[in-house]
């Protein structure tokens, strides 16, 4: 016969275990989340912009510039083609915060995003965010099985 010591025991192990199993699931979401900002991202630096064109350098071959407001046109491809996703997730009082994080490593990209004293802001994080925001409210609205 089991004592009511052990039993509340088992019962603790018990919700103990669930709680990592959804811990893990959340973080194991961050990934999908930062998937989901990524193609956003690809979606959102991609198209043509209705800016002034300009011949690329040492090359006969013209682009068009986006125009202020506009997130930025694709020249080399580099803004587009450099970019890292990490999740990280930590522990709170309340339970897991995960975070999904997708930067830029393009050392301009902070230039286009707020503008300099001689270019307005080509902002593209805002649109980035607001197109992926619904996949990712669709993947932590699934159920935790």
């Amino acid at each position: 016969m089991t004592t009511p010591k052990k039993a509340s025991g088992r019962l603790k192990i018990a919700v103990d275990d669930t709680v990592k199993k959804v811990n893990r699931k959340a973080a194991s979401r961050g990934t999908l989340a930062v998937n989901a900002i990524r193609n956003a991202e690809l979606e959102v630096l991609r198209g043509k912009r209705s800016g002034r064109v300009y011949r690329k350098p040492h090359t006969k071959s013209r682009y068009t510039a986006s125009a202020p407001g506009e997130p930025p046109a694709r020249r080399t491809g580099n803004l587009r083609l450099n970019w890292n996703g990490t999740v990280e997730s930590s522990s709170t009082g309340s339970g897991l915060r995960v975070t999904a994080v997708l930067e830029s490593q393009e050392r301009y990209s902070t230039y286009l995003e707020n503008g300099t004293r001689r270019m307005a802001p080509r902002p593209f994080k805002q649109p980035i965010s607001e197109k992926a925001m619904p996949e990712i409210e669709r993947i932590y609205h699934e159920k935790y099985d």
